[in-house]
């Protein structure tokens, strides 16, 4: 089984114990104890480089809203020292998770690869997802792969850096994790949250996914876009809006400023708001 239960409060992680003061000091002030005209059951799901504790910030303004949040952690990551994980696993993980938990009504939100993942894991139990959130996340055609996706040359270094690995991972290096995720952020931000980052396993990256399913499903859906997200380019055929939120069909969407992943730590009220937005009816 690859699955484990994320506590309702804060727990140790590489940046998490450090930065639980300025989360909950950013998200009062940016005026989270308003009470939503709605209460919502969240399960969040992480993408790579990144683990649960990815938004232990944005689950806390959640709750402290009201909410039902679940952050589960899907094979190959956190505390798993498997690295020899494939798309299917990750999926399971998280379809065991809903179905130990039994939830549902769930708005299930999926950030970049998660969005690959939530894709998957609404083909298996639709019933129990209310509506589907991507935030400026991957949606994969049917029979295509997160790769496929990337610039030619941004995919050319995935295969490098794969290639140069020992157990077939990728590691970001510092350059481009600050320029392409956290863009946003000073310096010393940058750093203090790269030392949270560990090699990705890359086969479920390059995997082609069969999709048929996931477009036939009638699920609502959302899109969450943060205009500073510069992982992908925009235009030229790549990017996240209108790139990927257009292969959802009819869908809603949320739009907002931030990088793909700056204000999870530093602004987690300003995602939280967004995922509301996204999510609720």
């Amino acid at each position: 089984m690859y699955y484990r239960f994320v506590p309702h409060w804060p727990y140790y992680s590489p940046y998490a114990e450090s930065e639980w003061l300025s989360w909950r000091s950013a998200a009062l002030s940016d005026g989270i104890n308003r009470l939503p005209e709605q209460r919502l059951s969240f399960v969040l799901v992480h993408g790579s480089w990144a683990d649960a504790h990815f938004w232990d910030g944005v689950a806390a303004v959640l709750r402290s809203q009201g909410h039902t949040v679940h952050a589960p952690e899907y094979a190959g990551h956190g505390t798993d020292p498997t690295k020899n994980v494939t798309h299917a696993m990750i999926t399971k993980s998280v379809v065991d998770y809903i179905t130990k938990l039994n939830l549902r009504d769930i708005v299930l939100v999926g950030h970049s690869f998660g969005g690959t993942v939530i894709q998957k894991v609404a083909e298996q139990i639709p019933d129990r997802i209310k509506r589907l959130v991507f935030w400026d996340a991957f949606v994969l055609k049917d029979g295509g792969s997160l790769v496929d996706e990337l610039p030619p040359q941004t995919r050319e270094g995935f295969e490098q850096l794969r290639a140069g690995s020992k157990d077939d991972t990728i590691l970001l290096p510092f350059p481009l994790f600050r320029d392409l995720f956290v863009n946003l952020a000073t310096l010393e931000e940058a750093k203090r949250f790269y030392t949270g980052v560990k090699p990705e396993p890359a086969k479920p990256l390059f995997e082609k996914l069969d999709l048929k399913v996931f477009y036939t499903l009638p699920t609502p859906k959302s899109y969450v876009y943060f205009y500073q997200d510069n992982v992908l380019p925009q235009g030229e055929g790549f990017g996240w809006n209108p790139h990927m939120s257009s292969r959802l069909g009819v869908f809603r969407l949320i739009v907002g400023d931030g990088d793909h992943f700056t204000y999870t730590r530093t602004k987690p009220a300003v995602v939280a708001q967004k995922l509301y937005e996204a999510g609720r009816d």
